[in-house]
């Protein structure tokens, strides 16, 4: 999948975040989420899974882009 292809939910296209390199949440088409973030230790998830860290000030703005 394409980052073209996904919703962008964060990040107002300045500084970093306009480089694509900051923390950010996504939505896809079937309404699921991506997170991009600093990848994190905090426990071995199962196979074929990852953990990334997000601030808490990123998932506001994304629940306040979805108007929940």
């Amino acid at each position: 999948m394409a980052r073209e292809e996904l919703q962008r939910l964060t990040g107002n296209g300045n500084g970093e975040c306009g480089q694509d390199d900051c923390p950010n949440v996504y939505r896809t088409a079937s309404g699921s989420f991506v997170v991009q973030g600093d990848v994190s230790q905090a426990f071995q998830p199962p196979e074929g899974e990852g953990l990334v860290e997000i601030p808490e000030a990123v998932l506001r703005e994304a629940i306040r882009a979805l108007g929940w």
